[in-house]
């Protein structure tokens, strides 16, 4: 027993040689073309003399024993043929064999035709698991097999067979034990790589896959300035920024009649695609309740939140502050329903938050009713709505944005036009966040009846 033991930490530090090596061939463009299975012939006489070498060198760091050679000489091929085929395996395997035999000995032709044995029988492993790495475990028993046969061979070829006994009982437990941990540890490196770039390549799918759908998002809301058909008696503009591929912000306006004009913001619970789907969703329904006419906006709003609340199982909310103008008086009939209050920039340039019932989000409650409240914009003021991505930006420091801090920014922009009243808005969350990740989708929509000398101005 004793014996064994330095044959043992000999073998097993040959093979942790053979293993590091062996890994950093797996960070070459080489071995990325062995992967994916695009090997020129070039690299197959590459992979043929690289393990070739692995093998001579298990030979060179042996330990003799009873006028033989314990060695870990044949993991080089077997590697070898997995990783690349019979041919490669074999390769590797003649010169790691070739060279073993012009070292003599009595077990010179077993010991030679070992390497070539787990050459070819990796190889003939690659075809049958030609999609994937066959895993630790049966690599692990492929190898325990190829020194098996390697010690059959020694028996069976060997003469005198007395003394190639002596060899086998002296060394089947470290040279067996050595070349299984070393395609053991090469196992496990080669599983985590597949896996590793099984990752990758999920990734990259999902990325492209969410950068399409941020685009199929970013097209569902309106993005002419100003709307379609243009007015000169108000002014629009909205921006949205996803804090993530996708995000669940919404708004969107349109016209409903000559001089009805509607328009909304809101925000869905959640992130990422849940949410973007149900924002889709969401506006899409609102759109379809839409009718000519006057139908009262808290029986379209009533009816939209009943829709969402059908087959909801997933017990998602948005909310939503939506209103219709009108563009000639200014008047605006909106509903609340749990959106944060808007903010009013009068002509004079004063900025208030408007007083709003706040309402359960649509998607909540299917029987609940909601009403209408009305204000009138008059010339010059400009009605500011937004998502809590704005009031609750923080800093690295965790400090929140605020509604005061909304407030003071957006005082005195009576004086710019709506897209400036926005960008400013924007500007400003960005510079207070220093950076920080965003934590929530940023949304801002001002409208303005303009004055009446613009209107001129226009005309």
């Amino acid at each position: 027993m004793q014996s064994l033991i330095p044959t043992l930490v000999s073998l097993i530090n040959s093979a942790a040689v053979i293993v590091v090596i062996a890994y950093f061939l797996t960070r070459s463009p080489l071995f990325n073309r062995v992967l994916e299975k695009t090997m020129t012939r070039q690299d197959q006489l590459l992979m043929v003399l690289v393990f070739g070498l692995f093998s001579i060198y298990g030979t060179l760091a042996g330990f003799p024993i009873l006028g033989g050679i314990a060695s870990i000489r044949d993991l080089g091929p077997t590697v070898a043929g997995l990783l690349a085929g019979p041919l490669v395996g074999l390769g590797a395997g003649l010169i790691g064999g070739i060279h073993r035999y012009l070292q003599g000995g009595f077990t010179a032709v077993a010991c030679g035709l070992a390497p070539v044995v787990g050459g070819v029988a990796g190889g003939i492993v690659y075809f049958l698991k030609r999609d994937r790495f066959l895993g630790v475990g049966r690599a692990v028993g492929l190898m325990i097999g190829v020194e098996l046969v390697h010690m059959a061979m020694a028996l069976f070829i060997s003469k005198p067979w007395e003394q190639a006994v002596a060899i086998v009982e002296g060394t089947i437990i470290p040279i067996v034990t050595a070349n299984a941990l070393g395609i053991g540890v090469y196992g496990f490196i080669m599983t985590n790589l597949l896996k590793e770039r099984a990752l990758e390549k999920a990734k990259h799918t999902m990325e492209g896959e969410l950068s399409v759908a941020r685009e199929i998002q970013m097209s569902l809301v309106p993005k002419t300035f100003p709307p379609l058909p243009a007015r000169d008696e108000f002014s629009l503009f909205a921006t949205l920024e996803p804090a993530r591929e996708v995000g669940g912000d919404l708004y969107d306006f349109y016209f409903v009649g000559d001089n009805r004009f509607f328009f909304m913001i809101g925000d869905v619970s959640g992130k990422g695609v849940p949410a973007a789907l149900f924002m889709a969703v969401s506006r899409t329904v609102m759109k379809a309740k839409m009718q000519p006419g006057d139908v009262a906006l808290g029986s379209i709003v009533s009816d939209v939140n009943q829709t969402l609340c059908e087959g909801n199982d997933a017990s998602m909310f948005v909310t939503a502050f939506c209103g219709f103008l009108d563009i000639e008086t200014g008047d605006v009939t909106y509903v609340n329903a749990g959106h944060n209050p808007p903010v009013i920039v009068k002509a004079d340039g004063q900025a208030s938050y408007l007083k709003v019932t706040a309402n359960v989000p649509l998607g909540v409650l299917g029987d609940k009713t909601f009403s209408e409240e009305k204000l009138r914009l008059e010339r010059g003021d400009t009605l500011v709505l937004y998502t809590d991505g704005v009031t609750e930006a923080t800093n690295r420091q965790k400090d929140f944005f605020t509604e005061a801090l909304l407030l003071h920014v957006l005082a005195g922009t009576n004086r710019i036009a709506v897209r400036g009243v926005v960008e400013k808005t924007i500007a400003a969350v960005h510079q207070f966040a220093a950076g920080s990740d965003p934590a929530d989708d940023i949304t801002l929509l001002a409208l303005r009846m303009e004055p009446l000398i613009r209107q001129k101005q226009l005309s």
